[in-house]
């Protein structure tokens, strides 16, 4: 393992647990971690190309990590979107640093 990846855990929509290795120096977010490991297909996750304007990467956060506070753009999107939890959030707004090793995230059902 690379000192700069960090291990995190994803549950997909099917419900099967994924232990994975996430770059930390790449400036990926949680929504391109969850695309380049095709943790779902094609076409469901990540529509609007990261900018927060679909909720299609919507997921709940699982641990108890500090994440950064939510913008007015995500909160907006999650106020529409299906299927929404008290710790729901958008994938491509969670980006991989050091501080998100152990993120425990459930993927939310597609809409």
């Amino acid at each position: 393992m690379d000192s700069e990846d960090i291990n995190i855990t994803i549950i997909d929509r099917e419900g099967v647990e994924h232990n994975i290795e996430a770059p930390t120096d790449m400036a990926m977010n949680l929504m391109e971690v969850v695309r380049s490991y095709e943790l779902a297909p094609e076409g469901t996750i990540g529509i609007c190309g990261g900018i927060a304007m679909c909720a299609s990467c919507q997921c709940y956060v699982l641990s108890e990590h500090e994440l950064p506070e939510m913008q007015d753009d995500e909160d907006a999107m999650l106020a529409e979107a299906f299927y929404v939890e008290d710790n729901s959030r958008l994938g491509c707004q969670i980006q991989m640093t050091p501080k998100m090793e152990g993120l425990k995230v459930k993927l939310a059902p597609e809409s």
